[in-house]
């Protein structure tokens, strides 16, 4: 790497890029220093703090690609690699494999769902890959061949990352209960929502195991939170921004459990981008946000909603014995209609890990250089 051209300033200095001059601040650059990191734990080893006197460059240059910078206070010399300023200029920040664009879909995307294989997701890199992905960029896949056992679940979760507890415990039964603690354990239709907003760190993504399937009804529904996001910024930005900016409160309480937590039902990232939603009106609890507020917030809350009934958003199908759905339980917004509860058996078992895990394993996946191969669309087995 040529030509590149340093100004020392009392703070930072202005680097010459290929791309064009950026600012890098001398804290910044020092803590980027390769020897601030362990090389065994890979933790920070430096402390900032503990710097006697605010670092000062005197010296600047371009050594087989990595920054070389002299302190004026300091023995050794920083070791700063190109390629991390030129991300950084780029983007903000260094690259991350697993900062992936959403794809948004509708209701035409059933034929285009990622399906990949229990044994390739268990035994492959490759299988692991085609499945993380397709959740982070589409926050919903289908894993096929599932065995119809209970260990098959917590094999394919603990592929991706360790089971986390609800309020349920680590696993949970969909099927019809005699005295039921959920919606969801009854015959009934249930609303479109996205899991457990009350505990205050709600489930990432979100496991459904098809164990049995032969009742009459109980189709499966799902939307893409973020796409319905994303039109409603579109039409109505106003009604977008009050949902982004103000948290409302839900709950999940039973006999030995009493769950609150404050979410806004847009999440959006700090460049403004949706990252999520969080929507359940039967966990809703009495909004609490000033009078005067509720005079346009309610209205938004209500449009918003309104669009997830929308059929231009909502896929339908009909869940499969040996299938397991996998979701991102902070965008994909899920549901069911009604069943006839003698017509058959219908039991679903799940669990969720958690999201941070899921980007954990993709990254690692893409460190070793797996191929990232997307599978081609088929129908719904």
């Amino acid at each position: 790497m040529s030509n590149i051209t340093f100004d020392l300033r009392d703070n930072g200095m202005i680097v010459g890029l290929p791309e064009g001059e950026t600012y890098f601040n001398y804290y910044w650059l020092r803590d980027a220093c390769q020897s601030s990191i362990d090389p065994q734990t890979r933790e920070r080893v430096f402390d900032v703090t503990q710097m006697k006197s605010p670092p000062r460059a005197i010296s600047a240059m371009v050594r087989d690609d990595v920054l070389v910078i002299d302190w004026r206070d300091e023995a050794q010399p920083s070791h700063v690699p190109m390629s991390l300023l030129t991300e950084v200029a780029a983007n903000g920040r260094a690259a991350d494999p697993a900062a992936l664009p959403r794809k948004l879909w509708y209701s035409d995307h059933l034929p285009r769902i990622t399906r990949v294989e229990q044994n390739a997701v268990l035994n492959s890199d490759e299988g692991r890959a085609r499945l993380t992905r397709a959740l982070i960029e589409d926050g919903i896949a289908i894993v096929t061949g599932m065995d119809k056992t209970t260990e098959a679940l917590p094999r394919l979760v603990n592929s991706i990352g360790p089971v986390t507890p609800s309020a349920e415990g680590l696993f949970f039964d969909v099927r019809v209960e005699i005295a039921p603690t959920n919606l969801a354990f009854t015959a009934g239709p249930l609303e479109m929502h996205t899991d457990l907003p009350g505990e205050e760190n709600a489930p990432g993504v979100q496991f459904l195991h098809c164990l049995e399937n032969t009742v009459e009804g109980g189709l499966s529904l799902f939307l893409d939170g973020a796409a319905v996001a994303e039109a409603l910024r579109a039409e109505d930005p106003e009604a977008f921004a009050l949902l982004a900016s103000h948290e409302i409160p839900f709950f999940y309480r039973h006999d030995n459990w009493d769950y609150r937590a404050h979410q806004r039902v847009i999440e959006t990232d700090p460049d403004g981008e949706v990252t999520g939603v969080t929507i359940s009106q039967h966990l809703q609890d009495n909004m609490d946000l000033p009078q005067d507020l509720l005079d346009v917030y309610y209205p938004a809350f209500v449009k918003f909603i309104r669009m997830m009934q929308e059929d231009r958003f909502t896929l339908r199908f009909r869940s499969q014995a040996g299938n397991c759905v996998v979701f991102d339980n902070h965008r994909i917004v899920h549901g069911r209609e009604g069943y006839v509860a003698d017509s058959g058996s219908r039991h679903l078992r799940g669990c969720y890990t958690d999201r941070g895990a899921l980007r954990s394993t993709y990254r690692v996946l893409m460190q070793k250089g797996v191929a990232d191969i997307s599978p081609p669309a088929s129908a719904l087995a």
